[in-house]
């Protein structure tokens, strides 16, 4: 009986590192010699999870035979070191990283193998590549930022909701986030208006850190910071509660309950990183030639019934304003 225990006892054990360091599996029925690939996403949430659908069906759609090494490190900088080292043991041949920080210490540990990122804001100056057109080093992938997403969002509070105050709440050690901020603030004193900020270190923090704000803000603008994201809840509760309006940097984002946001789909952006991935395993192309690729066109995104919560008349013209109005 105590055989039997320790027994059960060892393999729920084993299972329990599965899920926390990752599971492999191997797609479709394609045939020919086998390639491991190591996904490494940073936190859940919405977006990064559509990333990585998107990289996985490019790769499926391929005629490649390939096993995926799927990790997530759950928002913990340690956690994706322990990631890096274990795929450099299991000399895989080819890494994704999902956002900046996965692809920030994956870029650092692992030189020998190919490496590409999405959801990631600012790729040179995160130091993942030496430019957008020549990369340089094992590095490359697909953006999360549009050029005038940022300029068209402050925009918009200011023509359509003349809006004076922004609260901006992101986690300061992440560089992407601070790269949106510091455009924010250029793009809000061109127009005569101000950014308050308040900083996070974990998605633990974004509800105290958002409540800070109340009192000195107009409305609400969060971006697309991984923490702060993964905790949009607490943000969407403190905008209905205060009846502020909040803009986001997603369309997700607006789908959970910010008022509006420009965006594109970040499963479009996984699925090009996928598709570069066949270029480098099955075609041979060499990633530090294979320039940076920018999402697609941006759409702007209002979420009817959030105005609603929030205590905003809705306004017949946004009808025209918006790609798409949804009402969640």
């Amino acid at each position: 009986m105590r055989k039997h225990l320790l027994f059960t006892v060892a393999l729920t054990s084993i299972a329990g590192l599965l899920v926390a360091c990752g599971s492999t599996e191997q797609s479709g029925e394609a045939e020919g010699e086998r390639v491991e690939i190591g996904i490494v996403q940073y936190a859940d949430h919405p977006s990064l999870d559509q990333a990585t659908e998107g990289f996985r069906a490019a790769l499926e759609n391929s005629a490649l035979n390939v096993k995926f090494d799927e990790n997530n490190a759950n928002g913990d900088a340690n956690t994706l070191q322990t990631i890096a080292d274990k795929l450099i043991g299991n000399e895989v041949d080819l890494v994704f990283a999902n956002a900046t920080p996965a692809a920030q210490i994956m870029a650092s540990s692992i030189t020998e193998v190919p490496i590409l990122f999405t959801s990631v804001t600012d790729p040179v100056g995160a130091q993942l590549v030496d430019s957008l057109e020549e990369p340089g080093g094992n590095v490359s992938g697909t953006v999360d930022f549009h050029p005038e997403a940022i300029e068209k969002s402050i925009a918009l509070m200011d023509e359509e909701f003349d809006l004076e105050r922004i609260g901006m709440v992101y986690n300061a050690g992440e560089q992407n986030s601070q790269h949106q901020v510091n455009l924010a603030k250029e793009a809000a004193e061109a127009r005569g208006m101000s950014i308050v900020e308040a900083t996070v270190q974990t998605s633990a923090d974004v509800q105290t850190a958002t409540e800070s704000l109340i009192g000195e803000i107009d409305a609400l603008y969060i971006i697309t910071d991984n923490d702060v994201v993964a905790g949009l809840d607490a943000v969407i509760g403190v905008a209905e509660r205060e009846q502020l309006p909040l803009f986001v940097g997603e369309i997700d984002s607006v789908e959970a309950g910010g008022l509006a946001g420009f965006g594109f789909s970040y499963y479009d952006i996984g699925y090009k990183a996928g598709e570069m991935a066949v270029e480098i395993l099955n075609d041979g192309a060499d990633v530090s030639t294979m320039s940076v690729e920018l999402p697609p066109e941006l759409n702007l995104v209002f979420n009817r019934g959030a105005a609603e919560r929030m205590g905003i008349e809705w306004q017949d013209d946004w009808e025209e304003l918006a790609d798409d109005v949804i009402d969640e």
